[in-house]
């Protein structure tokens, strides 16, 4: 099992910056990949970015704004998330999983891959 605490969240306006991160408690197999997610209001959760054997994973609407690192010895992931808009306000999941083989194939994080995820961190980005 593995535990994932997500920290960082909070409120910014538009052009802020905000960086999360998330500490893993598991057997670093556990963890080849991470991800973040995020989910708003009346919205589904959507794959932000994700990070699988150092190879970086973005949704369009992200890239170049967000960046993902993974600090293996503490195995902890962050994401820096710069020039925030309104609209990436939401829920912040971080989740993990062996593998992430749609993540890779399809070039954008993908929900499927994982199975153990964070209880969230809140990201308000007002205009």
């Amino acid at each position: 099992q593995v535990q994932l605490v997500e920290s960082g969240g909070g409120s910014v306006q538009a052009g802020g910056s905000l960086r999360l991160s998330c500490a893993a408690s598991a057997y670093p197999y556990s963890t080849n990949c991470m991800g973040w997610f995020r989910q708003a209001p009346g919205k589904e959760r959507e794959g932000v970015a994700a990070i699988y054997y150092g190879r970086t994973y973005y949704v369009d609407s992200v890239e170049g704004r967000f960046t993902i690192s993974h600090d293996n010895a503490k195995n902890t992931v962050y994401l820096q998330m710069n020039s925030l808009k309104p609209e990436d306000t939401a829920m912040y999941y971080c989740a993990a999983a062996p593998q992430c083989m749609r993540t890779h194939l399809s070039g954008r994080p993908t929900k499927d891959d994982f199975g153990n995820w964070g209880q969230g961190t809140q990201v308000t980005v007002s205009s």
